[in-house]
């Protein structure tokens, strides 16, 4: 026994006990002496095992936090560097869940809208279509009418399964622009003269106050796509009878278009979604606009992928569209 106490325990209380202690103990090896050690052990024990108790409470606690106050000063830099590596990994898992959350969510979303959105044109396709089939005998009139109308909703349902192509790979981020020198007045004229059979129809004014010779590098396609859903936005919800305001210009090194017009007034709550996919501000306009809800989401990825901004506002049923593209 006096061989195991004078070896590596020995060496232990020598290092730990008060040194009047440690000589009591080496100088009466008896039962006493045995007694001593075995104390002193179990009390050096009892010590490291309150001291690492300590440090994986206040870990424990540490990790658990949102905002933890590492540690406090209470342990060695190794285990606050640990602790915050936990944290960050706990973070990201949970931001990885959000994640996963949003995009089954927004999958989900884009089946309803795509059931919903393509069974309306289709019914109607097919609701034409079968009176033609069956109605052998109708006036060649009344057929014709038939088939403009079913032709009218296939090129419909057409749009939209091009309009959902088009916020899937935008959402990708598997489109690139072909960027190239673009008169951005011609462009603009060009959109507007298009659509004179539709503001003819509604009574409507286009007041124009576009500056000369706004050029810029960009994808003219894709901007056309842009203003094109704007105006026809403009269009299809503005009142008969009322003007509709396109400006551009040239500042700082930015081209800034705005297009205004006079409509039902636009909540605040609903302002700041108009831009979200499938949204509409106005639900029980769906029928006689055509709208999906994807026109200004497009847009507005559009928009972005030149290094641009989109904004709306409404004041008095007043709705201003804002464009800023650098130059």
């Amino acid at each position: 026994m006096d061989n195991v106490f004078n070896g590596i325990l020995l060496d232990i209380l020598y290092n730990n006990l008060p040194h009047d202690l440690f000589l009591l103990i080496n100088d009466n090896r008896t039962f006493t002496a045995f007694f001593c050690y075995v104390s002193g052990l179990v009390i050096i024990s009892v010590v490291y095992v309150f001291k690492l108790s300590i440090y994986l409470n206040i870990a424990s606690k540490s990790i658990s936090e949102e905002e933890p106050k590492i540690f406090k000063g209470k342990c060695p830099d190794e285990l606050k560097t640990f602790s915050q590596k936990l944290k960050d990994f706990k973070f990201e898992l949970k931001e990885n869940e959000r994640a996963r959350a949003l995009a089954e969510q927004q999958k989900n979303d884009l089946i309803v809208y795509l059931a919903h959105d393509l069974k309306t044109p289709l019914t109607s396709v097919i609701g034409y279509l079968s009176l033609l089939e069956e109605a052998k005998d109708l006036p060649v009139e009344q057929r014709a009418k038939y088939v403009g109308i079913a032709l009218d909703k296939a090129y419909r349902l057409e749009q939209l399964i091009n309009e959902f192509f088009d916020i899937t790979r935008l959402n990708l981020q598997t489109i690139e622009t072909q960027r190239s020198r673009v008169n951005l007045t011609v462009l603009l004229v060009q959109i507007l003269n298009e659509f004179y059979p539709m503001l003819e129809e509604k009574k409507l004014t286009v007041i124009q106050s576009i500056d000369n010779d706004l050029i810029l590098y960009a994808d003219a396609d894709k901007l056309a796509r842009v203003f094109d859903n704007l105006f026809r936005n403009a269009v299809n919800y503005s009142y008969n009878n009322t003007n509709i305001l396109c400006s551009a210009k040239r500042q700082n090194g930015y081209i800034t278009v705005t297009i205004k017009n006079k409509g039902d007034d636009i909540p605040k709550e609903k302002l700041c979604r108009i831009f979200d996919k499938f949204y509409r501000a106005d639900p029980s306009r769906k029928s006689s606009t055509g709208a999906s809800g994807l026109g200004l989401a497009i847009s507005k990825q559009i928009v972005e992928l030149h290094n641009g901004r989109i904004s709306a506002d409404c004041n008095d049923g007043i709705t201003e569209i804002t464009v800023v593209l650098p130059v």
